[in-house]
């Protein structure tokens, strides 16, 4: 009985890390999408929304795993949108968005692993409600570093955030989306997350 529980403990543990690995390449690779806009050259981009994608697929632990992953690999290879390190964006007006992936992706997966047993529109809505929040969350950390990195009072800052919106609703949508059809495709991957 021993071996078998701590057989199947192991397994959990390499799909946890082979999950984790997964989304932090698709995060990675989403970073090669940027089209630059806005205030101080941060450009509109699939990253924002598909950290938020690994929180409602994985949730928190494993969401925030990939997030953290994503970022540590940043520090030595320019991973992040437009060919920029983790270290860059750190003394750019873009640290408050990178710093508010650790925040948000935990926000919404806790939101998402909460709604596993629920019927599909509730969690459909939840799930909705957790992309929204998360990316709320990163509008607002993103708004303060413009604040402090790109000398923006409030209402600049505010009114930076506008160029943003119209896209990053319709790619949540999308994730939101996405992350359904995954938990109907397999129905237990946010089970463990959720106790």
């Amino acid at each position: 009985m021993t071996t078998r529980s701590s057989s199947s403990g192991a397994a959990a543990r390499t799909s946890d890390l082979a999950y984790v690995a997964v989304f932090a390449a698709l995060i990675i690779a989403l970073g090669f999408v940027a089209v630059p806009v806005g205030v101080a050259g941060v450009p509109i981009l699939l990253q924002n929304t598909a950290v938020i994608l690994a929180a409602l697929v994985l949730g928190p632990r494993r969401g925030f795993y990939a997030t953290g992953l994503f970022l540590l690999i940043g520090l030595f290879l320019p991973v992040l949108a437009g060919g920029r390190t983790t270290i860059f964006a750190l003394g750019s007006p873009t640290i408050g968005y990178v710093l508010s992936y650790l925040v948000a992706v935990p926000v919404a997966g806790v939101i998402a692993a909460r709604v596993v047993d629920k019927p599909k529109a509730v969690k459909a809505a939840l799930f909705a409600v957790a992309g929204y929040l998360g990316l709320a969350i990163e509008y607002v950390m993103g708004a303060i570093g413009l604040m402090f990195r790109a000398d923006l009072d409030a209402a600049g800052a505010a009114k930076a955030q506008l160029p943003f919106i119209p896209t990053d609703a319709i790619e949540m949508a999308v994730m939101v989306a996405i992350a359904i059809g995954v938990h109907t495709a397999f129905p237990h991957l946010l089970r463990k997350e959720s106790r």
